[in-house]
């Protein structure tokens, strides 16, 4: 007789977690849909090093892990048909404004093996103490929306990404893969192109924020192409020109098209250093009610190819130029939206320190934009299911007297309060029928606390 198969266990989830994750699957093909649920309780519930194997000995499906690897490549290619599904029930879940601001930035992941396709050496922008200036492994550039949750403040919920291979780097990916180069710009724009459409059919407006790295034609046009308002961050010489001068009246136009730009550049750092005009303004930034003193202005640009909005805050130590596509936004709102960015750089660390991502080593091209794509949803699943509860339910302090009570819980706090859940249930249907003494009851909570 051969050895005994592991049985999988039947997790019962809450309710609206089973409901979202076959809305998930919904974009799948039919044939392997049903694998998309249990690879996501194998995610939250796997411990250590977060492989692909200790997922699948989480969800308790060892036994088949081939075709798991083979749907985690099909999931690959259909990663957009689920991020599609995923937006819309965030549309659907979390009350958002009418105007949604968007988030895209990139950020590597450490991978491992000279075999690892798409993997090459890029820029490392945390080197840390060790102060290494570069690192092995892959570029993401990276959707995510950024939400403010009426007591835990900004919250970014990341929607998909894209991998950016460097050119030299695509003689090493197999041509049957039908992977393509694309430089990051493009891939931010293409990620602009998916949701604009998306986000217009909700009767909502599209603000996408960007850092100065991705403030170049490029990517702009693209952008306001699609319908989009963009917010940045201006480079301090930055080739801004006043606006065309307006012809008097009577006066007759000459010949060829009117000028879209001024002929005189416009000096941002004499704007800063000048006192007059300073204004302030009271402003949300990073969950906090501040003041800011900034100066703001109309330019033209050629890289958004028209107007823009320019705003110039004052820090303690330097100034910042900002810029929107909109002229007729407020500076407040251009401050705010800015600082919102900062979520996605939580997003960052969340993926890679609670879901582990880069942890994961496949080879695969296709499977590696799987397992990052499911580390950005089960981030959002996540924080999706933790909207509406108390923060007593997502954050049990009293263990520790010495962290501060009032701090909202952070994004590892809900998903262990979401295995909590999912373990009461598991404990409370298997010992319904049974009469069990107190001690027995306190020791299993303790081992249940223990066990997270």
């Amino acid at each position: 007789m051969g050895e005994p198969r592991m049985a999988k266990p039947n997790w019962r989830c809450p309710s609206d977690w089973s409901e979202w994750s076959e809305w998930l699957a919904a974009g799948l093909h039919a044939r392997n849909r049903w694998r998309l649920p249990v690879l996501l309780v194998g995610i939250l519930f796997a411990q250590g090093r977060r492989t692909v194997t200790t997922w699948l000995r989480a969800a308790g499906v060892s036994d088949d892990y081939r075709d798991y690897y083979y749907f985690l490549a099909a999931l690959g290619c259909k990663s957009k048909s689920v991020a599609t599904q995923l937006l819309l029930l965030v549309l659907r879940v979390v009350p958002l404004p009418d105007r949604l601001l968007v988030v895209i930035d990139d950020t590597p992941t450490k991978r491992y093996g000279p075999h690892v396709e798409g993997a090459d050496i890029h820029r490392n922008p945390t080197p840390g103490p060790a102060d290494q200036k570069y690192l092995y492994g892959h570029i993401w550039v990276t959707l995510s929306l950024a939400v403010r949750h009426p007591r835990f403040g900004p919250l970014g919920l990341p929607l998909r990404a894209m991998l950016y291979v460097r050119r030299k780097t695509m003689a090493k990916i197999p041509k049957w893969r039908g992977w393509a180069f694309a430089t990051k710009l493009v891939l931010a724009a293409r990620l602009v192109e998916w949701i604009a459409p998306l986000v217009k059919q909700a009767g909502k407006m599209l603000w996408i924020v960007v850092d100065g790295g991705y403030v170049k034609a490029p990517f702009l046009k693209r952008a306001l192409r699609a319908g989009a308002t963009v917010v940045g961050r201006l480079r301090k010489d930055a080739a801004l020109r006043y606006l065309p001068r307006k012809l008097r009246r009577g006066q007759r136009r000459g010949r060829g098209r009117p000028p879209k730009y001024g002929k005189n550049r416009i000096s941002l750092a004499k704007r800063a250093a000048h006192r007059q005009r300073w204004e302030t303004a009271k402003c949300t930034v990073y969950g906090q009610t501040v003041t800011k003193l900034y100066k703001t202005f109309l330019a033209t640009y050629r890289p958004v190819g028209g107007l823009i909005r320019v705003v110039i805050v004052e820090e303690d130590q330097d100034w910042y130029p900002f810029f929107s596509t909109d002229p007729n936004a407020t500076a407040v709102e251009i401050i705010e939206a800015f600082a919102d960015r900062a979520t996605i750089e939580q997003d960052f660390h969340d993926v890679k320190e609670v879901w582990g991502a880069g942890q994961q080593q496949v080879r695969n091209i296709w499977t590696n934009l799987a397992v990052y794509h499911l580390n950005l949803w089960m981030h959002t699943l996540v924080e999706l299911w933790a909207w509406h509860r108390h923060r007593a339910a997502l954050g049990d302090r009293r263990d520790s007297p010495w962290d501060d009570a009032d701090r909202r819980p952070s994004h590892a706090d809900r998903r262990k309060a979401l295995r909590r859940l999912i373990l009461q249930n598991e404990l409370f249907v298997a010992t319904a029928g049974w009469s069990l003494p107190r001690k027995i009851t306190r020791l299993t909570r303790r081992l249940v606390a223990l066990a997270l």
